[in-house]
């Protein structure tokens, strides 16, 4: 019998992956959320008849910059994004169908530090039913073998809080210091053994702006020492990875030309870039690749007509 079973389910069709989504801010972030969806991770649509589904109403600034977006285990949309150029607060909002939100929340992640001056780009990622938030900060007093190699004497590294109910969260710690400025970290799992995050260098002085990949066996770390630039000679930021098929996709916003890029790879090691072949939605900028279900995806594609 088991044998007949495999060769049942091997004559069956692979099951269809959930529609990929990507979440993502224009111009300061005043507007609000933004998204898009596609069949192929190269042709991004954009939702909603291009108007915001969410406008941010928390925070020091009251922005919605560098959304970040999970899906639970129980259906719900957790997102999680930077309120300011300058502050201590994140904003966070759920919703089960991405167009209808709970009231919106400022995050204190830095709670009990001083000289906090900024908390930029948080990022979801869910481990077994708890949420880990990464995101960059500069506190004053703190690195200063890196202080000047960035501009506005910012000297970031990556911070971390983790939390199963966005009620109650864990202390702030220091997630990730590889020596240098770091901003824009994401987590992902390329297998069983092992997390992987892609990170940005943001090193000016001497100009490195670009996005390098570390492991670990444990989300406590230790991380290997930082990999090879993935990004390519243009600078890049907001990193988000997604497995597509065969590939794992990380896609950026290269800024200062002004559009989207991304790379591919079946092994994490030999990269192809397809930046000539992916269309984003014009002026969409750091935002974050996830799946939802195709009647939710379709709910939003009716906004579009």
């Amino acid at each position: 019998m088991p044998v007949l079973l495999a060769l049942l389910f091997a004559a069956l069709p692979a099951l269809a992956a959930d529609p990929l989504l990507f979440s993502f801010f224009r111009n300061n972030g005043e507007d609000g959320l933004y998204l898009a969806a596609s069949t192929d991770g190269l042709l991004w649509t954009e939702l909603n008849a291009g108007k915001p589904l969410l406008t941010p109403a928390v925070g020091e600034a009251k922005l919605m910059r560098d959304p970040s977006v999970v899906r639970a285990p129980d259906g719900v949309f957790h997102m999680v994004w930077t309120t300011a150029w300058e502050g201590k607060t994140i904003g966070h909002a759920s919703s089960r169908d991405l167009i209808h939100w709970s009231p919106q929340q400022a995050i204190d992640v830095m709670a009990g530090v001083d000289g906090v001056a900024n908390c930029w780009a948080p990022e979801l990622f869910l481990d077994r039913g708890e949420f880990w938030i990464l995101w960059a900060s500069t506190v004053a007093g703190r690195f200063p073998e890196t202080l000047g190699a960035a501009s506005h004497n910012n000297n970031h590294r990556i911070y971390a809080t983790h939390t199963r109910d966005f009620k109650s969260f864990s202390p702030p710690t220091l997630f990730y210091d590889p020596g240098f400025i770091v901003i824009d970290a994401a987590l992902f799992r390329p297998d069983t053994e092992r997390f992987a995050m892609v990170v940005k260098n943001e090193t000016l002085t001497p100009p490195a702006k670009n996005l390098f990949l570390t492991y670990s066996a444990s989300l406590e770390g230790p991380w290997t020492k930082p990999g090879p630039p993935i990004s390519g000679p243009d600078w890049a930021e907001g990193p988000s990875p997604a497995r597509i098929g065969p590939y794992w996709y990380i896609y950026f916003d290269k800024y200062r030309d002004h559009r989207y890029g991304a790379i591919r790879s079946r092994d994490l090691e030999h990269w192809e870039d397809v930046t000539a072949s992916v269309h984003f939605p014009p002026g969409a900028r750091h935002g974050t690749v996830f799946r939802a279900p195709a009647a939710i995806v379709e709910n939003l594609r009716k906004g579009s007509r």
